[in-house]
């Protein structure tokens, strides 16, 4: 009984899940990795994703938009991080695990605006700024922005909003 539904079987049972895999790694791991390291680990499949939302925001919007990036760890498999993507007409709120890029309809070209990381990586990026290298001296600028209400700022700007219009809380 070689049919396609014993192939079928065969190959999902070769398949290994995600928290398998994820117990297999945590496992084996003898060294912790940094909240940095993790981050950079979420971005595999960034820019193919990143393009897909681009082309859905384009269909949906007849004028500029906005995309936004969130990354969220998994609760039960903290080594393991996802990142969702959405289109929007406003630009959102600062966040902690947001990114967000402005996208322009007349060139189909996107804009990196900021990236605001976790909660834990925030306080581990100010509490070595000192010591941050150059390559995530940027995150820690957007950190800092987001910190001093820079970067909501600049999102209502972007809404047109007015500076001292209030933030509602949900």
């Amino acid at each position: 009984m070689d049919g396609p539904s014993s192939f079928y079987r065969k190959e999902r049972v070769a398949r290994e899940t995600v928290g398998k895999i994820s117990s297999y790694l945590l496992s084996r791991q003898t060294e912790t990795q940094s909240p940095i390291d993790i981050q950079r680990e979420a971005q595999k499949d960034y820019f193919s994703n990143l393009e897909q939302s681009l082309n859905q925001g384009l269909k949906a919007f007849a004028g500029d938009f906005y995309i936004v990036v969130i990354t969220k760890k998994e609760r039960l498999m903290q080594n393991v991080l996802r990142n969702y993507f959405a289109v929007r007409e406003t630009c959102p709120t600062p966040d902690w695990d947001q990114t967000v890029w402005f996208a322009r309809r007349v060139d189909q070209s996107i804009d990196y605006l900021w990236t605001i990381p976790a909660k834990d990586v925030c306080e581990h990026l100010k509490l070595n700024a000192l010591y941050v290298v150059d390559a995530e001296k940027q995150l820690l600028n957007f950190v800092l922005k987001f910190e001093d209400g820079s970067l909501l700022k600049e999102a209502k700007k972007r809404n047109g909003e007015k500076f001292d219009s209030i933030l509602i809380e949900s």
